[in-house]
């Protein structure tokens, strides 16, 4: 694996433009020798992580959980899902031998339905934190990106920096990264936040003017803002990179589907489908 894994970190970096309970019944008291003797089912927890892959075999299908987010997933003209993350889950899939099936979740109980097994990864421009680490199995990572801040161009003098930002109105995604990286500035965190479900509505609230500025991920402001785009009228303060991060795959703590994935990944660089997806997006693959 160290191999997989060094193969996955020197190949799949982005390149970054540096100038995304039931309640239960009381139970009724026995005595120590009425009450049966049963093994803690320690064993049991523990090959459900273990067993993760053969569940997925067993289905014949991988449940990935996505938000709308370009230049990962989203749905172009026509009502199909399509990017970055969308095209390499299904050439990863097709090297398994299971279908993918996508499933646009709420990003706050994300981890929720992971463990619920109402969807199998999070697959979707999902950084890699420490804090959840604890909770999940990561893939390698293959994206290298950074928190941004996007302004009205028209305000391109007005907001320079975060002291700048400091009173103004803020948006990000709810539970995001971007989230974060308001909450730990000095500067930002004093100004008037507001969450919003997902990066795009970040954007629409700018575009509209109910928000002065949306703290979102490089990735997608690069694919989504300035001339050209649908938020031609919108920026990226120059020079303000704040969290750096790295995007992987979730999965299940424990799960060996992470594994398998890894495998799969090296699989489609060897033979070129993944730089080709990543030059259909313009991402521009990059030795680490």
């Amino acid at each position: 694996m160290k191999k997989i894994a060094a193969l996955i970190m020197a190949t799949l970096m982005l390149a970054l433009a540096f100038a995304g309970c039931t309640a239960k019944a009381p139970v009724e008291e026995v005595s120590v020798e009425e009450a049966p003797v049963e093994e803690a089912p320690v064993e049991e927890e523990e090959s459900a992580a273990d067993d993760d892959w053969a569940y997925i075999q067993e289905k014949g299908k991988m449940v990935i959980g996505i938000t709308e987010y370009a230049p990962m997933n989203y749905y172009d003209d026509n009502g199909k899902l399509i990017g970055f993350d969308t095209e390499y889950a299904e050439a990863v899939c097709a090297e398994l031998g299971v279908t993918p099936e996508f499933m646009v979740i709420n990003w706050d109980t994300k981890e929720i339905e992971l463990k619920a097994k109402m969807i199998d990864c999070i697959w979707n421009g999902f950084t890699i934190t420490e804090e959840r680490k604890e909770a999940l199995t990561f893939s390698e990572p293959y994206v290298k990106n950074m928190q941004v801040v996007v302004i009205k161009a028209e305000n391109a003098d007005v907001y320079t920096d975060t002291a700048s930002l400091s009173s103004a109105n803020l948006v990000a995604e709810v539970a995001s990264t971007g989230e974060g990286a308001i909450a730990e500035d000095e500067n930002l965190s004093k100004a008037n936040y507001v969450s919003v479900a997902k990066q795009a509505d970040a954007l629409l609230e700018v575009k509209a003017g109910t928000a002065d500025a949306a703290v979102i991920d490089y990735v997608m402001a690069r694919a989504m803002v300035g001339e050209g785009t649908d938020y031609a009228d919108l920026i990226m303060i120059e020079g303000l990179e704040l969290s750096y991060e790295e995007y992987g795959i979730g999965f299940r703590l424990g799960s060996n589907v992470a594994e398998k994935v890894n495998e799969a990944t090296a699989a489609i660089i060897e033979n070129g489908t993944l730089p080709e997806i990543a030059a259909k997006y313009g991402l521009a693959l990059m030795a680490d």
